[in-house]
């Protein structure tokens, strides 16, 4: 004759056999949930320090497995809907009376109190463990991406990683990097977020997005069949996308995105970090108005500054009498570059300084009578405009030689 504890036990495995069937999903989900909604029932006490443990390692599970959570919540609660009908019963045990109505409410209320319990450390397993998944995967991206950028780790290493994260490094690839007032660390933007938005917004599949050096670096998987000028909308979109996410990310107003041209391989990967690197700073030199500073569009700047020490000499030379006037430099080198930024014309180059007319042409005319270089004189053209260019670039006159 079977003993009543085998006929509860067997209900249990029906019940939560029954459950994971209508969900597909694995009976060991459930296990021990049955039967501590049955001891509550029994007892008439909630659910024990042990049984919230083991809901909490079960939701746990359920994380690293990859169950989302309302998935596992609609789970229990299936379970929970089909052991109720039972329960009385499994309570009352064999040969017993039929329990009141008034025993059967009160084993209601602590069954379901028992179940949001239960549902409550579920879901604070389930969220922990998530946490610690989005943890672990944060630090290995940013250790493939503080090596991939470095370009000192060991290729093959690289190239198996990177498969990881949806990249070909075999394939041409362009790196962005985005920088606003703030700086940008591992725990802003959401970078699987972002990688979406681009996905969407540009139709490719190899993006990887990740903080680096308070900045935020893109690599972006790039198709040689584009032409420049698809290219070039390509890394707008791209640069649109990553800056307003820094922007937002940081309270930001402003950002800026230099963007490096397409290379092969794990160190082209490198050699466009580097790319953007340098015409972020370029354009932060040079006050540039576009946020988006494409260093194809900055390769005669990498120019002048090959040679640093000659365009240093060439600063000095043109430009050196103006340190000492009275206000500094600031004011002439401005002068200068509106009225070369708008082609000659005086009138353009006073709106964009809010000046007026006569104001830029007196200091145009100043600059001429301390370096003997006539702005409107196509021969010296060239000579001041590399100057200033060159002054932007070195950050010139240097701190201590400016006015207090």
């Amino acid at each position: 004759m079977t003993r009543p504890a085998d006929d509860a036990a067997e209900v249990l495995r029906e019940v939560t056999a029954a459950a994971a069937r209508e969900h597909g999903l694995s009976p060991d989900l459930l296990d021990g949930y049955a039967a501590a909604l049955l001891a509550v029932a029994r007892s008439g006490q909630g659910m024990t320090g042990a049984q919230r443990d083991a809901c909490r390692a079960l939701g746990a599970g359920a994380a690293e497995q990859g169950i989302a959570l309302p998935v596992v919540v609609d789970l229990y609660m299936t379970a929970s809907r089909m052991l109720w009908p039972r329960l009385p019963g499994l309570v009352a045990g064999a040969g017993r009376r039929s329990l009141t109505t008034t025993e059967v409410v009160r084993i209601g209320e602590l069954v379901w109190r028992a179940a949001d319990t239960a549902l409550a450390a579920l879901a604070s397993g389930h969220l922990d463990s998530q946490r610690d998944v989005v943890r672990r995967e944060e630090a290995f991206r940013r250790e493939f991406v503080d090596d991939l950028l470095s370009g000192r780790a060991e290729i093959g290493s690289l190239v198996d990683r990177a498969e990881r994260f949806g990249l070909s490094l075999a394939a041409p690839h362009l790196v962005a990097v985005t920088a606003a007032s703030g700086p940008v660390d591992s725990g802003m933007p959401n970078s699987a977020l972002i990688e979406q938005d681009l996905r969407r917004g540009l139709g490719v599949g190899g993006v990887l997005v990740a903080a680096a050096a308070g900045q935020l670096v893109c690599v972006l998987a790039a198709d040689p069949r584009r032409t420049p000028t698809e290219a070039d909308a390509v890394a707008r979109t791209l640069a649109q996308i990553t800056g307003t996410a820094v922007a937002r990310a940081t309270r930001s107003r402003r950002w800026r995105t230099g963007v490096g041209r397409a290379h092969p391989g794990p160190l082209g990967v490198v050699r466009s970090y580097r790319e953007a690197t340098d015409a972020l700073d370029v354009a932060r030199r040079l006050d540039l108005p576009d946020p988006v500073a494409l260093a194809r569009d900055l390769l005669v700047y990498r120019v002048l500054m090959r040679d640093e020490s000659a365009i240093a000499d060439l600063v000095d030379t043109v430009l050196g009498p103006l340190v000492g006037v009275r206000g500094g430099a600031e004011p002439l080198l401005a002068a200068l570059e509106a009225y070369f930024a708008a082609g000659g014309n005086a009138t353009e180059a006073a709106r964009r300084l809010h000046l007026s007319v006569r104001a830029l042409t007196y200091r145009l005319q100043r600059v001429h009578q301390l370096t003997g270089y006539r702005a409107a004189d196509p021969a010296a053209h060239l000579t001041l405009s590399v100057a200033v260019t060159g002054a932007r670039l070195l950050d010139w006159p240097s701190p201590d030689l400016r006015p207090v």
